[in-house]
This record gives C-alpha cells, sequence and structure tokens, in this order.
C-alpha cells in the first residue's frame, strides 16, 4: 500500500515525520517542502504518471541536469551549492522512504553528491565592526534598538531567528548570560558582552511598554494582545536593519546578522579562541561546521611560518 503513494503524498508524509519524529524547526520544513515541490513539479511534467518504485538512477541524473540548466526570473542559474540542497533534500526523502515506510525505491545512498567546495564566509574586521555598531542615530527608542541588536549579534554569535525569538525576561544582564534553543532543538548558552548588556539596558530603560518580545516593531500600530507578540521583530526586518545600517556607514560588503555570526567567530579564533569553545558557542552540531573559520588559524599558522622558520627567520 505505500508504494501506491504518490510523491506528494510521500513528501506530506516525510514533513510530517521530520517535524513530529525529528523535531524539525518550520522554517526547516518549508524549506525541505519547496525543495521537494520542484522535483515533484519537474517530474510532473517530464514524467507523469512516475511511482516511487519507478525512480532510479537515470531518473535523478536527468533531474541534476535539469537543475544545473535551470535559470530563475533574472536569468540567473542555481548555484552548485544550491543544486546540492535539492539533491540532499531528495536524498532524506528516498531515505524515509526506504528505511520508515519499506518503500521498494531507489536506494539513496547511490545519489553521489557532487564535492563541496571550501565555502568562504564573509566577515568583518574590528574597524569595520565598529563601523557598523556605531551607525544607528541612538536620540531615538528605535536607534537605541538598532544599536542594541547589532551589540547583541556581535557579542553573542547568535542567529538571527534565535535573536528574534527572545524575550525580555530570557536575558539576565547581570550575570550577562542565557539560554537560547537553536538548529535542531540544541540548547546552548550565550554570554553579553560588557557592551551588548549595557546597550540593552538602555534600550529597555526607553520602553513603556510591557510587551514580552525583548525587539519590538516601531512601525504600523500597536497590538497589545498576546503580551504584544504582535509587535515582535521578525527575522526578515533585522535583516533589512542590519543591511541598511550597512549602507549607511559605507561598508565594502553588504553585512548581514550572519556577517556578524561570522564576524563573533572570527574575533574568537583570532584571539586565540580553541575551535571546540568557538564550536559550542555557536552552536554547530558538527566541528566540520565550525572549520569553515580556518581562514583565520590558516593566517596565524602563515605569520608563525613567515616569523620562525628557515631563512625568512634568519634575515631578522
Amino acid at each position: 500500500m505505500m508504494a501506491a503513494m504518490t510523491v506528494d503524498q510521500a513528501t506530506e508524509r516525510f514533513l510530517q515525520h521530520i517535524e513530529v519524529e525529528k523535531g524539525a524547526a518550520p522554517l526547516t520544513v518549508e524549506v525541505y517542502r519547496r525543495y521537494l515541490k520542484r522535483f515533484s513539479e519537474w517530474l510532473g511534467d517530464t514524467a507523469p504518471g512516475t511511482g516511487l518504485e519507478d525512480i532510479d538512477l537515470e531518473l535523478v541524473r536527468r533531474y541534476r541536469l535539469y537543475l544545473s540548466r535551470f535559470e530563475g526570473p533574472d536569468g540567473a542559474p542555481l548555484k552548485k551549492t544550491t543544486q546540492s540542497y535539492y539533491i540532499i533534500a531528495l536524498r532524506a526523502l528516498l531515505r524515509y522512504l526506504v528505511v520508515q515506510c519499506n518503500v521498494a525505491t531507489l536506494s539513496p545512498e547511490k545519489i553521489e553528491l557532487p564535492k563541496s567546495t571550501s565555502r568562504s564566509v564573509s566577515f568583518l574586521n574590528a574597524d569595520q565592526v565598529e563601523r557598523l555598531l556605531n551607525s544607528p542615530d541612538i536620540s531615538n527608542v528605535s536607534g537605541l534598538r538598532d544599536r542594541a541588536i547589532l551589540e547583541t549579534l556581535f557579542s553573542t554569535g547568535l542567529r538571527v531567528s534565535e535573536l528574534a525569538r527572545l524575550n525580555r525576561d530570557q536575558v539576565d544582564l547581570e550575570r550577562k548570560e542565557f539560554g537560547v534553543i537553536g538548529k535542531g532543538s540544541k540548547p546552548r548558552v550565550v554570554f553579553l558582552s560588557d557592551e551588548a548588556a549595557e546597550w540593552i539596558r538602555r534600550y529597555l530603560d526607553t520602553r513603556e511598554d510591557h510587551f514580552k518580545p525583548l525587539f519590538i516593531r516601531y512601525a504600523g500600530g500597536v497590538d497589545i494582545s498576546k503580551d504584544g507578540q504582535n509587535m515582535r521583530l521578525t527575522p526578515r526586518s533585522i535583516q533589512l536593519m542590519v543591511s541598511k545600517h550597512s549602507r549607511m556607514c559605507g561598508l565594502p560588503v553588504k553585512a548581514t546578522p550572519h556577517t556578524l555570526r561570522h564576524s563573533f567567530a572570527t574575533d574568537l579564533l583570532s584571539a586565540g579562541a580553541d575551535i571546540r569553545s568557538v564550536q559550542e558557542m555557536l552552536g554547530h552540531e558538527s566541528i566540520r561546521t565550525t572549520q569553515v573559520y580556518t581562514h583565520v588559524t590558516d593566517r596565524q599558522l602563515r605569520e608563525v611560518h613567515r616569523a620562525f622558520h628557515g631563512r625568512s627567520s634568519k634575515k631578522d
């Protein structure tokens, strides 16, 4: 009976599985839904009537060719990394069908992923961070809020979704630490710098409301229902705010909340922090994810080599 499921039905069961059994965040579920919807639509256009048991390596090869040649509305092709995400989503669906539903379909292990290229990260140096942090006009409450947000992002390395979910009673400004639940429902403790704690305190001192969210919007009407939950800043609003201040202070790169997360990690490693500790503070499940920041330690090793090795050191 399971084998009689359509691809769309199988996708819906899979999405429910990762939400309920795996504890996937709503955003993760929606990302998988978007990736798998493209596969379903392509399948309906090119091979209508294809069942789950008909999925084979030749079909996957044709799908990969489609992804490779796909162009968006602006004519831009899909990045190689994005193409990989589509295949990763398809493999996850097939693994669920084989393992959980006992469906006779293509084994996911037979689908090879392209070798990933080394990720590069965009980060700000110390001067650029200072320019960005000093960009908001702190003579008004929205400017104080923006300064507090920027300081918090750089101080903690929080993901933008984690920051948007923060509540006032969650943040201990005396101990300068608080707990968050990150990706995969993984809890961790993050720490505030003295500066970040002070800017949050200054911002909250201007607030006359009793709304639950730590960071609230000031555009649009006031909604006092649900402890002010509808006043909470969205991740998208925070992204736009960071981008705005990035332009205002003339940074050479387009800064995002994730740029500040990268800058947080880079700053720690540059100062001598070990990569395991940085992994914990970022909430990375795997050390391999944190190793994207080896550009810092590589540079430090290069300086050590230049200063102490062989002929170059003897010249001094």
